[in-house]
């Protein structure tokens, strides 16, 4: 057997992640570098290493997740979110239901959070955030953030909700105790029901097109009949109409009606 498929088979028994999911060329060319960083000779002696070491395994993870995250990440996004989307969902809802479902180390639900502080009391306010990786998890509940990952926030929202901490920022206790984090694996764990906005963001490219349709049928179920979805800016859903979605804006879908 293929040393990376006898890899990929092991990986799924270690941390119930499939591989296989993922584009073979892309995953295999970024575990490689992995392997090569951490100057072991093929797949085997780096699985059996991240099998006995934690702090291998988590940077294995926290690789094969992809956490690049900051605020307000593709402004221009944030701003028809801000001036459509949830202006339209709170003329039918007064509190809405938020899932972010990919949320790296905690820049999306918290800029989720101040977005909303705009419209609502903070007291109505209530995100849900998960992600397969505890690392980033742990790292979103500490909410200790560099100046660059804040750059395309509003002034108003850093002032408002940061402290400064000589080089760095740590958001207040007042938006970081309106999210819930959760560890959830997109693939294989169910999905919450009944959200007004899902935000899945800069994940579905590294997926295979087969995978990437279960998951838009999964969105699909979880959405109120009001319901949003919001994807990343390389992640336009060409046919959204094959998974019973219309797009509102570019990047915006919500379910499809007949009329």
């Amino acid at each position: 057997m293929d040393k990376y498929e006898e890899f990929k088979k092991n990986v799924l028994k270690l941390i119930d992640i499939n591989l296989s999911n993922y584009k073979e060329k892309q995953m295999k060319r970024r575990i490689k570098s992995l392997v090569s960083k951490n100057n072991f000779n093929d797949f085997d002696d780096y699985f059996d290493a991240i099998k006995k070491k934690d702090d291998l395994l988590n940077e294995f993870i926290n690789y094969l997740t992809i956490n690049v995250s900051e605020f307000y990440r593709n402004e221009k996004q944030w701003d028809i979110l801000g001036n459509k989307i949830i202006p339209n969902l709170l003329s039918r809802k007064k509190k809405l239901k938020v899932w972010s479902s990919a949320c790296s180390t905690g820049e999306e639900p918290y800029s989720i959070v101040m977005l909303l502080s705009k419209f609502i009391d903070l007291d109505n306010i209530s995100i849900l955030a998960t992600d397969i990786d505890n690392e980033a998890i742990n790292k979103a509940k500490i909410g200790l953030y560099s100046e660059k990952s804040l750059k395309e926030l509003p002034i108003e929202f850093r002032d408002k909700y940061f402290d400064k901490i000589e080089n760095t920022y740590k958001i207040k206790d007042i938006i970081k105790n309106k999210v819930t984090f959760k560890k959830m694996n997109l693939l294989s764990d169910p999905y919450p029901k009944d959200c007004d906005l899902i935000l899945c963001r800069n994940v579905m490219i590294y997926f295979t097109e087969e995978i990437k349709s279960i998951m838009y049928e999964k969105f699909y179920n979880a959405l109120t009949d009001i319901g949003v979805l919001f994807v990343g800016s390389t992640e336009q859903i060409i046919f959204p109409h094959k998974y019973n979605l219309q797009s509102l804006e570019t990047f915006f879908y919500k379910k499809k009606t007949n009329k």
